[in-house]
């Protein structure tokens, strides 16, 4: 990382992750800082990369989208090639809301969040059809316990 966090970015960051929609001026109240110097700093991290986006957690349940299935998938495929399609393939399917390479067992690990076993059927129909798989494994969550916690920064 090029930027060096000090315990104010740090704090900074910690208060966007518990909320992004304060205003600055709550922020800068909160951290310590004046408005002018905390927007400052605000903008060293967005140059930075450190600050990527500023988004809203939605409740997945009132919004009809309660199903969550963890999907592990290895493949006999490594090429640049093949990968360069799969991701491109995967990325086309909107209830993938997560898309990792993995090491292990597994070479892909993928969260999708759907409506219900049904529309998640279509979602695994969608995902085998242009890419050749070996496995795909299916775990289904049936609680969310802890999810979208904020990076740990200190």
């Amino acid at each position: 990382m090029d930027h060096k966090l000090d315990q104010i970015d740090c704090r900074i960051l910690e208060e966007l992750q518990r909320d992004s929609s304060q205003s600055q001026r709550a922020l800068a109240d909160r951290v310590g800082l004046s408005q002018n110097a905390c927007w400052r700093r605000l903008k060293t991290l967005e140059a930075a990369g450190v600050i990527r986006n500023y988004t809203v957690l939605l409740d997945r349940e009132r919004l009809g989208a309660g199903l969550v299935v963890f999907v592990m998938i290895r493949t006999r495929h490594h090429s640049a090639g093949w990968l360069d399609q799969f991701r491109k393939h995967v990325s086309t399917i909107k209830d993938v809301v997560d898309f990792f390479r993995i090491g292990g067992e597994y070479d892909y690990l993928l969260k999708i969040v759907t409506r219900d076993m049904s529309s998640y059927d279509e979602c695994y129909k969608q995902l085998i059809s242009k890419v050749e798989l070996e496995t795909v494994t299916s775990y289904f969550a049936m609680e969310a316990i802890e999810e979208q916690r904020p990076i740990p920064l200190s």
